[in-house]
């Protein structure tokens, strides 16, 4: 497979290059130039040689005119296509992979509501035997985002089943899961958060979420090992000159990652170009924080079992809460560099490179490099999807 004719993001640059496949994997990228390069002269990124990119009978996805991504990665957000990951069924996961792949977000870590363990071992077993099919997104990691929370932040969760930090509980959902759960959530004020934190940042990511906490408690937090920030600016204290809150704690600290959710319903555009200037475009993680809804138009769908209804890009509970959104990741791309104004090269880079950094899978996804996975998504000057190669393999774009 060569991928010709693209502006493709290389590094921190868009590069005119085109990219050879092989086996699902990128085998080289070459900078293209106005003069044909002499036989054995060295034209790819990564120091591969491929010559003229392939043989003549080699099949050729035409990106002309096109921007080529590394393919998108949400490691938070619920479902989509009328379905959640939290319905444990292995057709919801085929049919959310499937949806996902299309829209360019290629690699998915799926967040659990706030339910019990119960229902929480029944989700994690049925994602532990998910295989996706050859036009399916991979399935890479789980976001347990509850049911460690604040009751008095619960957002959308349930808060019948909010429960304090249990490390054992974790592991055994780990265990279910076969080592899929990447990131747990917790608010870091409630009673034995903290020593949680300290007990478990070793195995998986923490983020805080849902919290109360103020300045000093979420630097604790940072301290314990806690690395990860669940979608800034909601469900927390505001930033304020005198009280920073989690998010002036965050921002103190190099080593910590924040989620972003730039739909234009859950933060406001001066609020999330304030976050990439604060914070860096390489600590920002883009999420979309979609649930069953996304995809399928307006009307009553259920999230954590609770009604939410929704009334074109605003999902809310019937006292107005927010409640996830109904925006993929690729349009809260879209959304973020054409209407808020975030350089492309730096949303890009949120969408994929940042949020593969924070699940650990950097070596393989979330940049096009020699060696890692064949996930590309080809994007038109509007940052439309018009293409998109899983693992390799060619699909056509569903429409936003």
């Amino acid at each position: 497979m060569l991928v010709t004719g693209g502006s493709v993001l290389v590094g921190r640059e868009m590069v005119d290059a085109d990219i050879v496949v092989r086996d699902g994997v990128i085998d080289a990228v070459v900078r293209r130039t106005s003069v044909e390069p002499r036989s054995g002269s060295d034209g790819a990124a990564g120091g591969a040689q491929p010559g003229n990119g392939g043989s003549a009978d080699e099949e050729v996805m035409d990106a002309s005119g096109l921007i080529v991504a590394p393919g998108l990665i949400d490691l938070h957000f619920h479902g989509c296509a009328g379905y959640d990951f939290c319905d444990a069924a292995a057709e919801a996961l085929h049919a959310i992979a499937a949806y996902e792949a299309s829209r360019g977000v290629t690699a998915i870590c799926p967040a659990t509501m706030t339910y019990p363990e119960d229902f929480l071992d029944d989700v994690m077993s049925q994602a532990a035997a998910f295989e996706p099919a050859t036009l399916e997104s991979a399935l890479v990691g789980i976001n347990m985002e509850g049911p460690f929370i604040s009751p008095d932040r619960v957002g959308a969760q349930n808060p019948a089943y909010v429960q304090r930090c249990d490390a054992d509980m974790v592991r055994r959902l780990q265990h279910a899961s076969r080592g899929l759960v990447k990131l747990v959530d917790v608010a870091p004020e409630e009673p034995g958060a903290l020593e949680f934190v300290r007990e478990m940042a070793g195995d998986v990511r923490i983020s805080l979420a849902h919290t109360c906490a103020g300045y000093e408690c979420a630097t604790m937090a940072f301290e314990a090992g806690a690395r990860h920030v669940t979608h800034l600016f909601n469900a927390m204290p505001p930033l304020n000159h005198r009280n920073p809150g989690p998010i002036g704690a965050a921002a103190d600290r190099d080593d910590v990652t924040c989620e972003l959710i730039a739909d234009g319903v859950h933060v406001h555009p001066a609020m999330v170009r304030l976050a990439f200037d604060l914070f860096g475009a390489d600590r920002i993680v883009l999420i979309s924080d979609s649930m069953r809804a996304c995809g399928m138009g307006d009307g009553v769908f259920d999230l954590g079992g609770q009604d939410v209804y929704v009334e074109g890009a605003k999902a809310a509970l019937a006292d107005g809460t927010i409640a996830g959104s109904v925006t993929d990741l690729a349009t809260c791309l879209r959304i973020a560099v054409c209407e808020m104004g975030i350089p492309l090269v730096d949303a890009l880079v949120a969408a994929a490179e940042n949020p593969a950094r924070a699940l650990g899978i950097a070596a393989e996804r979330g940049s096009v490099e020699v060696g890692k996975i064949a996930d590309l998504v080809l994007l038109d000057g509007d940052l439309q999807v018009r293409g998109v190669l899983v693992r390799g393999v060619p699909m056509d774009a569903r429409p936003s």
